[in-house]
């Protein structure tokens, strides 16, 4: 059986995979992932804390759906930004993108 303590230690092992992606990453595909990373942590919180705290609920199974729904949103249109920074530069490279013009 696990505890809430190794759900917590799997989500903050996420969550600073995440962080550190996000700082190191130069590539906008793999920053995208980084976010991801991160939801999944908070999506791993919620869950746990329901399942431990207030088994029978499903306020943190709500919660979850809603933080699936915005990671949907997020991942769409940072995909179509993704796709109009490769249009414009031809790289996808963070580092070669300064400003974005209309």
């Amino acid at each position: 059986m696990t505890s809430l303590t190794s759900y917590l230690v799997l989500s903050v092992i996420l969550f600073l995979c995440g962080v550190f992606g996000l700082m190191e990453r130069r590539n906008l595909v793999g920053i995208l992932i980084s976010i991801e990373l991160m939801l999944n942590a908070a999506s791993i919180n919620f869950m746990a804390f329901n399942h431990f705290l207030f088994p029978g609920t499903v306020t943190g199974q709500i919660m979850t759906l809603f933080v699936i729904g915005l990671a949907a949103a997020e991942a769409t249109l940072f995909l179509a930004i993704v796709f109009a920074v490769y249009r414009h530069y031809r790289s996808v490279n963070v580092e070669r993108v300064d400003h974005l013009r209309g």
